[in-house]
């Protein structure tokens, strides 16, 4: 088994499809008449798969974020991601070192979903193991 993508409420799709655009993803394809509405379905570019789905239904505004706390994204140099962002009109907080040359840094979608950014340290797998716990 293996996780896929996780799915978000959006209200104005047009809206945080430039957000999520602007932050990396690509827009892989489009399911419009579902029960849960119009699902948008996006990769990172190192992603070989579909990792978000963006769900609208203008019938149902996003109303409560409060189930999902936030989304993580692997970046390869933070601040130069910061940089790039800021050039498309996101605003990113400053960049913080949570241990020798890891950073992360935070910023929130047109919802209010928090997204951590995170830049791991050279030699570090491209995900979390029970390493990083030990």
């Amino acid at each position: 088994m293996r996780m896929l993508h996780l799915g978000l409420r959006v209200t104005d799709l047009e809206r945080s499809l430039a957000f999520y655009t602007a932050v990396g993803y690509a827009e892989v394809g489009r399911v419009p008449e579902t029960e849960s509405g119009s699902l948008t379905m996006l990769k990172l570019p190192g992603d070989p798969y579909v990792s978000l789905e963006l769900v609208h239904d203008p019938a149902r505004p996003v109303e409560d974020i409060g189930a999902v706390d936030h989304l993580v994204i692997q970046v390869d140099d933070l601040h130069a991601t910061i940089a790039a962002l800021a050039a498309k009109g996101v605003t990113a907080e400053p960049p913080s070192e949570l241990g020798e040359r890891f950073w992360t840094s935070w910023l929130t979608d047109p919802d209010g979903y928090r997204i951590e950014l995170v830049q791991w340290p050279p030699g570090h797998p491209p995900g979390m193991t029970a390493v990083d716990f030990a």
